[in-house]
Formats: C-alpha cells, structure tokens, sequence
C-alpha cells in the first residue's frame, strides 16, 4: 500500500495583472492548495512581451500577460500548468514559444502545447514524495489551425496545441432534410465543397450525412444535434494515457471545452462525458475540465473524478493592455480609440457579456486524496473573484462562505448521480464504500 496523496485543481487562470501583496485572501487561497501535494491550473494567456505577431484570429480578447504574473501562480503554490485552450496562439507561433520558455524559466511542469504534435501532446511528470504524477492537457475549442501537427521525416511538425475535435451531427426528419436539399440547390451553398469532393481535396460524407455548408445532417426519428469525440483524436490521446500510466502512479487529464449541450451552458456537451470516461478506461485518475467560465457538475466514474468545468480562478479579461487593431474594428472603432473604448463596446459598457453574469465569478477550489489509485475524499471550497467590485479589480480569488455557490454545483452533478454532502461551508462528495 502506498502513502495517499492530495491533489487539488483549479479553473481558468486568465491573469493579466500582477499581484505586489500578498494579503489574507491571497495567503488563505494558497495554504488551501499547499494542503495537497499536487497543485494544477489551466493558463488561459499568453505569457510574453509581445514576442509575438497577433493571430488574425483569437480565442475572444487577445491574451498577453507579463511573464511576471508566472511568479503570482507560483507564489499560490501552482507545480503543473494545462495551456492547451482557445488563446494559446492569440499571438501565433511567437507567443506560444514565448510562452513555452517563461514556463521552463519559472520551474513548471507543464503540458498541452509544444513545437510538434508529440509535444503538445506528451505526458508531463511530477516527482512527488513517493509517487509520480503525470498531466496530459487538451482542448476542443480552438480554431482548425491552430492544432498541433506531427513531424514526419519528410516534414517537420507544426507548433500549436494538443486537440480533441469532435464531430458534431444534427438530426432532423426525411421532409426536413428534402427541405434542406432543396434550398442548398437554389443557393448554391454547397456548390465549392461539391467542387473540392471532384477535385479529390475533400472527402465525400457519404449517403447518410448531407452536408449543408459546414454542417452535417442526418435523417432521424429523434431529431437534435448530437456530438461525438473524434476517433483519431481520442485514440491518439487514449494511448498517451496509456503509456503515462506505465510510467507514473496517477494520470490526470486537463481538458478545456467550452462546447455546451444546447443552449444550456452549465451542461457539457455530448463528446466530454464520452471523452472523460474514455480517459478514466484507459487509466486516468481524474479527468479537470474548464473553459465555459463557471461551474458544470462532478461525476464520479468507477471512483475516479470528472469535473465538468470548474469555471475560474483568475478572472481578468477586462485588465489586458492592448488590443491588435482587428478587435477595434470589429465594434466599429478606430486607431483614436484606446482599450477603455473598445472593453466598453464589446459589453455595451459592462451592461453584458461574462462580467455582468454573477456565476462567472464564483467557483470551487476541489481537494481530493487518494491512495493506490483509489478516491479516498473529496472536498469543495467555494471561491469568489470579486464580482461586485470595479471592473478593473475584479478576477483575483478569495475563499467564500456563501454556501449557495456549493447549493448550485451540487445541483448540476445530481444528474450525474453525484451526492455533494455541505457541512461548515464546505461540500463533500459521498463516495460509494
């Protein structure tokens, strides 16, 4: 039997200011995850001083950050950092190397991301007091050139992050798709892609899926939209976790995934859960998923953890300093105007958008032990980041006794038949015997 080990695990770190002082709220955060031995974020920024051209395309803002707000995660007591997630190229290759080099400066483990497919997507080890760590990060949100590619001996790779696509398929009646057929004829929407499928640059769908523009359709008696993990993609991941386990004790998935079932935001869309429990076969210990920017619900899963989202952590979309001139025009301003200007046109001056929507800013900080791969306990610390304080403050945690934010994580994971006991302002997961 081996000694039990703790792990804990946060949301989104989008940091972009730096912390001088280390006052209560700070130090009461960083002795709650210095109680476990295993401390994991999701970096949602860049780190760099713009060392990088800013991508045509970004993952909402750009995000850049100072390569010092790396020793403010360290001083919280971080050792792994996941940064494969929608701003890893916010400022293409350069930024991502930047990035890559201040994290290997400040000590960090860390994975997702990489000069080649097999970077981004290798297993990163911690060396721990009797035990071996090892974190495999992805993301599934994140636009098609920004994967990773595989080097060949004939080509090198491409730097980006570590996928994991999905194929999404919508399902409507016989009469609807001949509906469907038809105005594809009159518009001619489909007229390039038929082109590249005679030209052999595309592959023909098949009989059973009509592509509409972009988007697939299938003839169903339940009509909705369904998603599923991409095969090569979870199999190339399936396999890294699988080599991790022969080489460390616990294996610990990061996944970032803003996709949503329908219109509801707090419930992930079909592919995570299916990708989750695919991780957990293979011999994942637990699967951390963030990006929709507040809390999704726990399952547990053969007594191993899956959390959905754990929303945020650091919170500071509205403190970047700089915007590429593509953010300006795309709300109608110019080189005149500055970042106030353009922060306050993309939320109708903070009247919406993720700063006026409560939940953004309230969280769990999760601690779990276990012992020779086993879930021993797990608690839930609710967090706070400063919601009602100006807007250029907001985004930094602090521990929170409104129990209501426990009340509603515990109502997402009751689908998935987790029970979340709340005791003293703390939640805790009932764990079958």
């Amino acid at each position: 039997m081996t000694k039990p080990i703790w792990f804990t695990a946060t949301g989104d770190s989008f940091i972009t200011r730096n912390l001088p002082y280390r006052d209560q709220a700070f130090q009461e955060v960083s002795s709650l995850l210095h109680r476990a031995e295993v401390r994991i974020a999701n970096l949602e920024t860049t780190v760099h001083d713009n060392e990088g051209y800013p991508s045509a395309q970004s993952g909402g803002t750009w995000a850049m950050s100072p390569p010092s707000v790396l020793q403010v995660m360290k001083d919280y007591g971080f050792n792994m950092i996941g940064w494969a997630n929608n701003h890893t190229l916010d400022y293409l290759y350069g930024g991502l190397e930047a990035t890559e080099r201040y994290l290997n400066e400040y000590g960090f483990v860390h994975a997702g991301a990489g000069k080649n497919l097999a970077e981004a997507g290798a297993p990163r080890y911690l060396e721990c007091e009797g035990a071996r760590v090892a974190l495999i990060a992805a993301t599934s949100t994140f636009h098609p050139w920004w994967a990773a590619g595989d080097q060949r001996s004939d080509s090198i790779g491409r730097p980006g992050i570590n996928p994991m696509r999905y194929v999404m398929t919508h399902h409507i009646t016989e009469e609807k798709l001949a509906d469907l057929h038809a105005i594809a004829e009159s518009t001619d929407i489909n007229a390039f892609s038929k082109l590249l499928i005679e030209e052999g640059f595309m592959n023909d769908p098949g009989k059973e899926i009509f592509l509409f523009g972009n988007a697939r359709f299938m003839v169903s008696d339940e009509e909705g939209t369904t998603t599923q993990p991409h095969p090569r993609d979870l199999n190339r991941i399936v396999k890294t976790i699988e080599e991790a386990k022969r080489r460390a004790d616990y294996v610990i998935v990061s996944i970032h995934a803003h996709e949503m079932k329908g219109e509801e935001k707090e419930v992930a869309a079909d592919f995570l859960p299916a990708f989750a429990k695919a991780c957990i076969d293979a011999g994942a210990h637990a699967v951390v998923g963030h990006g929709p920017h507040l809390l999704r619900g726990i399952e547990i899963y053969n007594n191993r953890p899956i959390f959905y989202s754990l929303g945020d952590f650091i919170f500071q979309t509205e403190a970047v300093t700089s915007q590429p001139a593509d953010f300006y025009e795309h709300y109608g301003l110019d080189h005149t105007h500055n970042v106030a200007d353009a922060l306050e046109a993309m939320s109708a001056n903070y009247t919406r958008g993720l700063c006026v929507h409560k939940e953004v800013w309230e969280s769990v900080i999760p601690l779990w032990k276990m012992q020779d791969g086993e879930l021993l306990e797990l608690e839930l610390h609710p967090i706070e980041l400063g919601f009602d304080l100006p807007v250029h403050r907001m985004g930094w945690p602090k521990l929170s006794g409104d129990t209501s934010i426990l009340e509603g994580l515990k109502t997402l994971s009751e689908p998935y038949g987790t029970v979340i006991e709340i005791t003293d302002g703390i939640g805790r997961v009932r764990l079958s015997k």
